[in-house]
C-alpha cells in the first residue's frame, strides 16, 4: 500500500517477506501521528510528589514499560516550558524508553553506556543509580557527546563521566571493568522512519551492511570490557535482521563467553525471530522487537546477555585532592549557598572544581568532557560557581533562594537573560521555580542579575 510517508521501495518489499499479511498493518501505521512522551526524573522530583498532578502540561497516560514515563498530546509543548530547563523530565520516544530498564542499573554499581548521545538512555541509568556509583556515558563523536553532557548537566547527574572516546580506546582501558554495559548502537534507523527523513533518504542496503559491521565491532569492545556475571543490552531502532537477530548470533558465534538471558516480558513485545537470520540458535526467540502497529512507539529491538567466564581487569583509581588543595572561597561559598554543604571528593582539572564519584579512576590520555559534578571555576584566584552546581542541588539543601513561578513573567524573563526584584541576602543566590533550581543570580540591593548560561537563553 501508500503511505503519506515515502519509503525506500527496498525497504517495503523486505518487509513484506519478513512480515507477510501482517505487513498491512504495519504500513498502516505510517498514517498515524508519532507518539510522544516524557519521563520525570526522580533525582529532582520526589516519587512522594504526584508529578502528573501538578505537571504543567496535560499529561495522558503512562508508558506501560517505563517508570514515571508518560504520553502527552501534540499539542503539548513540554520543551518550551521552565520545568524543562530545571531537569524535571527528559523528552524521549515511548519505545527507547524500554531499553535502559532492561540493564536493571543499580546504585554503586560500574555502567558504561557505550554510543550514549543525546543522553535518553544515559539520564534513565543515571535516575536508576541515584548519584551512586558510576556512570560513564561515551560518544564518539564531539558535537554529539557535547548535547551528551548538557542533559546531563540539564537533568542534575553527578556521578556521570562523559567521554568522546572510539570503543576500541575504551576498551583497551577498562577491560572487565565494568558491571553493567549498554550498547545502543548506531544502525540504519528504519525504525524511526516515521518520524524522521533524514534517516529515510540515508536508508540502503549497503548501510546495512556498513551498520552491521560497526555494530559487530563496538559489541567486541563491550564484550572485553564487561565484568565475569555482567549484564549487556544491546538495542537497535532498526528493523533489519543484519543487524538485530543477526549481530547477535555472529556475537555468540565470535565468542564463548555471552549467553542471552530471557527477560521478564509483560508487555506487547514481540520475540526475536530465528527464521530471520540464518544459523540463529533457539534462544533468538528471547530477545525482544518492538513494533509500531502493535505499540505506542516506533520500532526497536532489544537483546540481554550475560558474560561466563572470563578476565577481571584491574582500573587504577584516581586520588582525591587532599583538603588542603581545595580552593578557599569556595569553602565560603558554599557555607552561605548549601544548608549543608555537599560531602564528596573535590578535584581541580584546570581551573575546573568537580566533585567527583567515589572509586573514580585516572582520566589521563582520554578525552573527557565531565568527570561527575562540576561545581565551577576559578578565575583570578575567586571561585565562581556553575550552572551545573545548582542543577545538582536538592532543592531543600538550598540557603539562599530567589523565588519564581511558572505562571509568572519573570521566570520568562530570567530566561531571556533579563534582571528581575527579589527580597534577600545579597551575593549568589539559586533561582528557582516552583521551588526547583533552574539557575544563578547574584542579588545586589534587591536585584537579582542573571547568570542563565547565555548559550541556553530563550530568544523572542
Amino acid at each position: 500500500m501508500e503511505t503519506a510517508v515515502r519509503l525506500p521501495e527496498e525497504f517495503k518489499e523486505r518487509m513484506r517477506k519478513m512480515l507477510g499479511e501482517e505487513c498491512e498493518a504495519f504500513f498502516e501505521s505510517y498514517e498515524d501521528d508519532k507518539m510522544q512522551a516524557l519521563r520525570i526524573n526522580t533525582c529532582k522530583v520526589p516519587v512522594s510528589d504526584d508529578y502528573m498532578r501538578i505537571a504543567p502540561i496535560n499529561l495522558c497516560r503512562p508508558v506501560p514499560w517505563a517508570e514515571f514515563a508518560f504520553y502527552y498530546s501534540k499539542e503539548e509543548r513540554p520543551g518550551k516550558h521552565p520545568h524543562h530547563e530545571a531537569g524535571l523530565y527528559y523528552i524521549q520516544e515511548p519505545s527507547a524508553m524500554a531499553v535502559a530498564g532492561m540493564l536493571k542499573a543499580e546504585p554503586g554499581e560500574l555502567v558504561l553506556d557505550l554510543c550514549a548521545a543525546p543522553g535518553g538512555k544515559t539520564t534513565q541509568i543515571a535516575a536508576a543509580m541515584k548519584n551512586c556509583g558510576i556512570l560513564v556515558a561515551n560518544e564518539i563523536h564531539p558535537q554529539r557527546a557535547k548535547v551528551l553532557s548538557q542533559n546531563v548537566e540539564r537533568l542534575g547527574f553527578r556521578n556521570v563521566i562523559v567521554t568522546n572516546e572510539t570503543p576500541e580506546r575504551l576498551a583497551e582501558r577498562f577491560e572487565g571493568y565494568f558491571d553493567k554495559i549498554l550498547v545502543d548502537a548506531p544502525c540504519s534507523g528504519e525504525g524511526m522512519f516515521r518520524k524522521d527523513e533524514a534517516a529515510r533518504d540515508e536508508w540502503s542496503p549497503d548501510n546495512v551492511a556498513k551498520c552491521a559491521d560497526r555494530q559487530d565491532k563496538i559489541l567486541d569492545c563491550a564484550v572485553k570490557m564487561l565484568k565475569p556475571e555482567g549484564r549487556l543490552v544491546y538495542s537497535t531502532c532498526t528493523f533489519a535482521p543484519e543487524e538485530n537477530e543477526g549481530s547477535i548470533t555472529r556475537l555468540l558465534e565470535r565468542s564463548g563467553q555471552m549467553e542471552i538471558v530471557k527477560p521478564h516480558n509483560s508487555y506487547c513485545f514481540s520475540e526475536g525471530r530465528c527464521d530471520w537470520w540464518d544459523s540463529a540458535p533457539a534462544e533468538i526467540a528471547d530477545t525482544m522487537r518492538l513494533w509500531p502497529h502493535k505499540l505506542g512507539g516506533e520500532g526497536h529491538y532489544i537483546a540481554v546477555l550475560k558474560k561466563q567466564g572470563g578476565f577481571e581487569g584491574v582500573v587504577k583509581e584516581l586520588t582525591p585532592l587532599k583538603e588542603k588543595l581545595v580552593p578557599g572561597d569556595y569553602i565560603e561559598f558554599a557555607d552561605k549557598f548549601f544548608k549543608k554543604a555537599p560531602k564528596g571528593n573535590l578535584y581541580m582539572f584546570g581551573e575546573q572544581l568537580y566533585m567527583i564519584p567515589g572509586g573514580m579512576f585516572e582520566i589521563d590520555k582520554l578525552r573527557t568532557l565531565r568527570i561527575g559534578w562540576h561545581l565551577g571555576e576559578i578565575k583570578k584566584n575567586r571561585f565562581e560557581p556553575s550552572h551545573a552546581l545548582v542543577l545538582g542541588t536538592e532543592r531543600d539543601n538550598l540557603k539562599n533562594v530567589a523565588a519564581l513561578s511558572s505562571d509568572e513573567r519573570e521566570i520568562y524573563a530570567y530566561l531571556k537573560g533579563e534582571t528581575f526584584m527579589s527580597e534577600g541576602e545579597n551575593g549568589w543566590c539559586a533561582v528557582t521555580v516552583d521551588g526547583y533550581p533552574i539557575g544563578l543570580g547574584k542579588r545586589v540591593n534587591g536585584l537579582v542579575k542573571n547568570h542563565y548560561p547565555k548559550g541556553l537563553r530563550w530568544q523572542g
